[in-house]
């Protein structure tokens, strides 16, 4: 069993910064296959960035340049730095591994 939960979320203007966190716990060894999902208001959720099973990382279009996820190992943490966030940002994100999911925290950004 592993239970994610994240952290960070909140109201931001656009141009702004956030970091959230997924603290994860429970039969985890390793932050690799860990990512970051979003879904907004009437809208599919969608993968944002991931770190992959080899440990690289995978972002969407939407966000590169913008957006980098990292990790600790020791803590089982990962996190998403969010620069330049836009208003098209704006979603619930949710931390995920496997079939896992934690229970998202709200980003909002004002324009």
């Amino acid at each position: 069993q592993v239970r994610l939960v994240e952290s960070g979320g909140g109201l931001v203007q656009a141009g702004g910064s956030l970091r959230l966190s997924c603290a994860a716990s429970g039969n985890i060894f390793s932050i690799n296959a860990m990512g970051w999902f979003r879904q907004a208001p009437g809208k599919q959720r969608e993968l944002v960035a991931r770190i992959t099973s080899a440990g690289g990382t995978i972002y969407a279009d939407s966000v590169k340049g913008r957006f980098t996820i990292s990790g600790d190992n020791a803590k089982k943490t990962v996190y998403l730095q969010m620069n330049s966030l836009k208003p098209e940002d704006t979603a619930v994100y949710y931390c995920s591994r496997e079939h896992y999911w934690g229970q998202g925290t709200q980003v909002t950004v004002s324009s």
